[in-house]
């Protein structure tokens, strides 16, 4: 679904409708970003499926990010240790962390993302690109 919403309209999405990026096991959908939010924040779902990987060990020079676990267990990397975040988790990692995520369990999972300044979504075209590849 596209929308364009001007930053100072209330943007309503349903469940499971915004921006879709399907990454092969991985898919994103951008709920709000710099068009919605005059380039402030960039907010996404990321729902990997069972036993499967995220975008790879990977650092933001200047982009604060936001993980919070909607659903499952999610293996977050920060720095040089994983963890593993239950549904309900709230982790910050800041600028210049390496950091990454992978679905270890059975069960689907799936983060809310808050990306700080917003932008990240001039990214998906290339990711999308490289996933298909």
């Amino acid at each position: 679904m596209e929308h364009k919403n001007n930053s100072a309209d209330a943007l309503i999405l349903p469940e499971g409708e915004g921006r879709i990026y399907n990454c092969g096991t991985m898919t994103a959908i951008f709920k709000a970003d710099e068009n919605e939010t005059n380039e402030k924040y960039s907010i996404s779902e990321w729902w990997l499926e069972p036993n499967s990987d995220g975008a790879g060990a990977h650092q933001h020079e200047d982009n604060d990010e936001v993980f919070y676990v909607l659903e499952g267990t999610t293996s977050i990397l920060i720095g040089d240790k994983w963890i593993d975040a239950d549904k309900g988790t709230f982790i910050r990692i800041p600028a210049k962390t390496i950091h990454d995520f992978a679905n270890r369990t059975d069960k689907r999972t799936g983060v809310l993302n808050f990306f700080v300044p917003g932008g990240f979504e001039r990214n998906m075209p290339a990711i999308v690109d490289w996933f298909e590849k």
